[in-house]
């Protein structure tokens, strides 16, 4: 098993767009490109479509290769496969972070979490939430406002304040 995006940082952007990458995130994005290496940067994939979405979806270069392969598995022409190859692969760009272990975040990727060039200014707080194989990035208030709804919904999902960890599939291995 690899190593997770785990965990939630916050970050501050720049005035030019520049935000640093957790450096726990790094090394799992070093480990998820396989022409990473001595002298060279990891790179990673920002994909920023699907317009219900308030956040980027950010993939090591591994693991965008095994979305896209399960997209090439579909049928071509087929309606779920040209949505899937329109939102997680032509609304996307691949980014390298720098020497400094930072990224600039593209015009797209910054309209998609509506950060502003008065918010950057401002010193705005990007959020970088650890999801397992994948790491989103939010603007701070959206990533509030998710988490607030999120507990609204937790009655729901936790019937009768059952422990969360009755939410997970049974292991056969146990």
């Amino acid at each position: 098993m690899s190593e997770a995006f785990r965990g939630e940082f916050s970050q501050k952007v720049d005035g030019k767009a520049r935000v640093s990458i957790p450096a726990a995130f790094r090394r799992v994005l070093e480990a998820g490109d396989p022409a990473f290496g001595e002298g060279s940067r990891p790179r990673l994939v920002m994909v920023y479509g699907s317009a219900d979405r308030k956040f980027v979806e950010c993939y090591t270069i591994t693991e965008m290769k095994k979305v896209e392969a399960r997209i090439r598995k579909m049928p071509p022409g087929n309606r779920s496969r040209r949505y899937l190859e329109i939102n997680l692969v032509t609304l996307s760009q691949t980014v390298e972070v720098d020497e400094d272990g930072r990224i600039v975040m593209p015009p797209k990727v910054r309209d998609k979490i509506a950060l502003t060039a008065e918010d950057m200014k401002d010193g705005a707080e990007a959020i970088f939430a650890g999801t397992l194989d994948t790491f989103q990035i939010w603007k701070r208030d959206a990533y509030d406002a998710e988490l607030a709804q999120q507990a609204e919904l937790e009655d729901d999902i936790l019937p009768d304040g059952l422990d969360m960890l009755a939410l997970l599939p049974h292991d056969p291995e146990e």
